[in-house]
């Protein structure tokens, strides 16, 4: 039997907190009572919305084995027995993750990069887990509460830890880093998301390069070889512990290398070249962005000395999750139509590799692909500009109708023959309507935007009006 993930005596030790007597041990951690277990400690957190201290009584009703609150506010609750009092929520939630990072032998991976984070990290989830207890980070938890709170859920028990890290800002990875300190370290790739907040693609390539800092001594860096900024990456795991480096991509010169990837409608496969020895694999995902990510997996597992063969063939039950790609077919009329959920969150990498994998659809005669785009977000004064060059990626990808949302996206309807441009709104729920009444049976629609522009009105519209059935076939002539 496994033992409680908190005892009384390791939170004291971690935090000096003072501990109600009516609390024992804690099986989980906690930061939200939507999805709060019984026997989790619940973290009172401020947030930019929500003081968590306004929900503790209702944790405590859900079955929290204890709530952590601060000095401040411990007065107004009533009875201290399932209190843990601490000056600061977020520091003693640091405090505990840093101590659950200590007590465990566990070989630790982390994951940064402009585009790719969760998909890699979920890949590597799902690989290593076949070779070991793996705990990896939740959904997107890569910041400065998310990092600290998968770290305070990590069992002791634990063979491999996954962590996304991820930043906005310059020097939001140094402290992150300092926490998980891995022992691979992964960059997928520099791009200009975020944009707005550097002065340029050199300073997100620095942003990155943070994550190196924290390694262990002696662990390893992975960096995607086919970047612009890659001698800027290896430079900076250079001037870290790392001792070595591993490389991956296209480049002739990369250690783990695609020789070839060929992307169907519902899969990929890769032909690869893992330090001079072939392996051929296939991936459940469909996109040569899924395709290259593969090879940082495959580099990262290397490194902890995981089985490469099991690894590679853990990819071909991956399947994308909601908003990054995932596939269902709409029912309309006696005939079906694809639709691609890309409405997660969009930059302009991940916009033409969602445009890319539109265009790989095959289609019977008659059908057409259609995108419903939104505005890409921190992209500064070079947005404009970034949104009216994707142009090219419709284009070349046999795009026939475009449906766009948000004045950034008025560059882009500038930009493309007025024949392609099905409808030009402020907002998705706007386009929601129009494109509803334009799916026709055979057609392939692919919706993306920012997070903010909420695109997932599109898709969710879509599936009330049309209905969804399972995960999504080729659509074959």
């Amino acid at each position: 039997m496994n033992s409680p993930l908190w005892t009384r005596d390791e939170i004291a030790a971690a935090t000096g907190a003072r501990i109600g007597g009516g609390f024992a041990e804690g099986t989980g951690a906690s930061i939200d009572t939507r999805t709060l277990e019984p026997g989790d400690l619940y973290f009172a957190i401020k947030g930019d919305v929500h003081d968590g201290h306004d929900f503790v009584s209702a944790a405590l009703e859900k079955g929290a084995s204890a709530a952590v609150v601060s000095e401040e506010k411990a007065p107004g609750f009533p009875g201290a027995d399932r209190l843990i009092v601490v000056p600061d929520v977020l520091e003693a939630m640091r405090q505990m993750g840093r101590a659950a990072r200590a007590r465990t032998n566990a070989k630790i991976v982390a994951v940064t990069g402009s585009v790719g984070k969760t998909g890699t990290k979920e890949a590597m989830r799902a690989a290593l887990s076949r070779q070991g207890a793996t705990h990896a980070s939740v959904a997107s938890y890569n910041n400065h509460w998310g990092v600290p709170l998968t770290l305070a859920r990590m069992p002791r028990e634990t063979t491999f830890g996954v962590f996304e890290i991820g930043m906005n800002h310059a020097h939001e990875i140094l402290p992150l880093t300092g926490m998980v300190r891995p022992h691979v370290a992964v960059i997928t790739t520099v791009e200009p998301v975020h944009i707005e907040f550097f002065p340029s693609l050199w300073g997100i390539a620095d942003a990155k390069g943070e994550i190196f800092s924290g390694l262990e001594p002696g662990g390893t860096a992975v960096i995607n070889r086919d970047n612009a900024y890659f001698e800027r990456m290896r430079a900076h795991a250079y001037a870290s512990a790392a001792g070595r480096v591993i490389t991956f991509g296209e480049h002739e010169a990369a250690d783990i290398r695609a020789n070839r990837i060929i992307v169907k409608p519902d899969h990929s496969v890769v032909d690869a070249t893992i330090f001079g020895q072939p392996l051929t694999y296939r991936i459940g995902t469909a996109g040569r962005h899924h395709a290259l990510n593969s090879l940082s997996v495959l580099a990262a597992s290397h490194a902890l000395g995981a089985d490469i063969a099991l690894v590679a063939l853990s990819f071909a039950e991956l399947k994308p999750p909601v908003g990054r790609g995932e596939r269902t077919m709409l029912s309309i009329g006696e005939g079906e139509a694809l639709l691609i959920d890309e409405s997660y969150n969009a930059n302009p990498a991940s916009m033409r590799a969602a445009l890319a994998n539109l265009g790989a659809v095959e289609l019977g005669r008659g059908a057409r692909r259609i995108a419903v785009l939104g505005d890409m977000k921190e992209l500064g004064e070079t947005g404009p500009r970034l949104h009216a060059e994707l142009a090219e990626a419709v284009q070349a990808n046999g795009i026939d109708q475009v449906f766009a949302a948000g004045a950034l996206m008025q560059n882009l309807v500038d930009a493309l023959p007025k024949a392609m441009v099905a409808a030009h709104a402020q907002t998705s729920a706007d386009l929601v309507d129009a494109v509803c009444a334009a799916v026709r049976p055979g057609d392939a629609v692919t919706v993306k935007g920012s997070l903010s522009m909420k695109m997932a009105l599109v898709v969710k519209a879509l599936k009330e009006r049309y209905g969804a059935s399972a995960t999504a076939h080729a659509l074959k002539g």
